[in-house]
């Protein structure tokens, strides 16, 4: 009776460690306790951006709204868009924001432009902009860039040739 008082949780508490080690292996490291100063402690955007990291890496099937994805980059329609046209773009690796980007991160930030790229293609838009933010105007810490157009989605302009590393 006490070993399994004690067994079930110490085997319980051993396979939250290891999910958690999996998980956020690939994330970049936060502070998670700053008990006298506060600089680099989690803010709500923080572990908004832990958890997107440890989502599109480890369970991008998980992700709701996927309109786009690749190896290397996945799109999805904004849950609460502030246009008509809203799309957020997501590199799979974690990057904080567009200064922490280091040698090794080109491929997944160039595949995500052109995943842009094709989704302005596929839906015809000529008047839109691409817009990502600095740290203290992110509501999740994650490097990802907006799409967004007042416009409805158009016919395409002109077909998209082939397949690029943007394909669905």
């Amino acid at each position: 009776m006490l070993l399994g008082r004690v067994l079930i949780p110490a085997l319980t508490f051993a396979a939250g460690v290891a999910a958690g080690g999996y998980l956020f292996s690939n994330s970049q490291p936060r502070s998670f306790l700053a008990l006298t100063d506060c600089v680099a402690c989690y803010r709500p955007n923080d572990l908004a951006g832990l958890l997107v990291s440890a989502g599109i890496q480890r369970a991008p099937y998980l992700v709701p709204h996927v309109v786009m994805e690749s190896d290397r980059c996945i799109a999805i329609e904004h849950p609460f868009p502030r246009t008509r046209t809203h799309f957020v773009v997501f590199p799979k690796k974690d990057i904080r924001n567009i200064a922490d980007i280091a040698q090794g991160d080109e491929p997944y930030v160039l595949d995500c432009l052109g995943m842009i790229r094709a989704l302005v293609l596929e839906h015809g838009l000529r008047n839109y902009r691409v817009v990502t933010n600095g740290p203290d105007l992110q509501d999740v810490t994650y490097l990802h860039f907006h799409l967004v157009s007042g416009e409805r989605h158009a016919v395409p302009a002109r077909a998209s040739t082939g397949r690029s590393g943007a394909d669905r």
